[in-house]
């Protein structure tokens, strides 16, 4: 049977770069692609880094049950997981990987419990958070400041989640991930 994995971590943790790195790594996992109502950033794609919808759509789609998860990270900015997404995956017996907020991360866990790993990435510090923000150059400096308000009250959920990766040094953390996911889809 199928399982999940579950990454969550505040934005500029990591999460995002070590999922990448486990999507290469010839395992049978695939990428549970998001759903969003922000504007793509960079070369984002509709369908490949995220499903790009408008609020309305988003709220439509809410009305109609089709998320596992969803959360309005800030106002008319949706983020969530569509069912037919994870369902369309897991019927091709492939294992999913999620690179989700922490609210929504222990949400898809509280619906598959033993069947799904969550994995909570922690920061080195907010300072550091900050610095790979700005070196990131997608957010503007109010946009940076709410998103390390936001990532010290996410970093609180962390004892919640079934294991905490530090990556504070980012192949022990690559190596760390690829244990525990290979160690976790490989179990009965």
């Amino acid at each position: 049977m199928a399982k999940l994995i579950i990454f969550s971590a505040p934005s500029g943790a990591g999460k995002s770069t070590l999922v990448r790195f486990l999507l290469v790594q010839g395992l049978n996992i695939r990428f549970s692609v998001s759903a969003t109502s922000r504007k793509p950033r960079g070369e984002e794609r509709d369908g490949v880094e995220y499903y790009f919808l408008t609020p309305e759509e988003f709220r439509r789609r809410i009305a109609n049950n089709e998320f596992l998860e969803y959360e309005e990270v800030y106002k008319d900015k949706f983020y969530g997981t569509l069912k037919s997404e994870v369902d369309r995956i897991l019927a091709e017996g492939v294992n999913v990987v999620f690179d989700v907020d922490c609210i929504g991360g222990l949400n898809i866990k509280k619906i598959y419990g033993d069947r799904a790993l969550s994995v909570f990435v922690m920061p080195p510090s907010v300072e550091t958070l900050r610095e790979r923000l700005e070196k990131r150059g997608t957010d503007s400096p109010p946009v940076i400041e709410n998103r390390l308000a936001k990532a010290e009250y996410e970093m609180s959920f962390a004892p919640r989640f079934d294991v905490t990766v530090y990556n504070d040094d980012y192949d022990q953390a690559k190596a760390e991930v690829l244990k525990l996911v290979t160690d976790f889809i490989s179990e009965g």
